[in-house]
């Protein structure tokens, strides 16, 4: 699993090797994916838009292809550019995607 690799990706779909951040509730389907981040560093994260993803053990590192087999129009994400973040209102609604703000410039 890598956290990073080079983008684009080919084919414009996520390398079955790509690692991501992604919450739990998410993994486990007990909620939707409603935000999907591609960090200026190259990072990917998944969240569920509702819990704190920075409390202990609310977040795990994993192939972003688990968060994908939940929500499966987080793989049309694959073509964000780094330092862009995805949100959608809940499943089956359009992502939006829009810079980051806020964030530190890629190392």
């Amino acid at each position: 699993m890598f956290q990073r690799l080079p983008f684009p990706f080919p084919g414009d779909h996520f390398p079955a090797e790509l690692g991501a951040v992604v919450q739990r509730t998410v993994l486990t389907g007990d909620l939707p994916a409603l935000e999907v981040t591609h960090a200026p560093d190259g990072s990917w994260t998944v969240g569920d838009g509702v819990n704190d993803p920075n409390l202990p053990g609310a977040s795990t590192a994993t192939h972003i292809a688990h968060a994908v087999a939940f929500n499966s129009s987080v793989a049309g994400l694959a073509t964000m550019a780094p330092g862009h973040v995805a949100r959608r209102s809940g499943p089956g609604e359009p992502w939006t995607i829009r810079m980051l703000e806020g964030w530190d410039d890629p190392v």
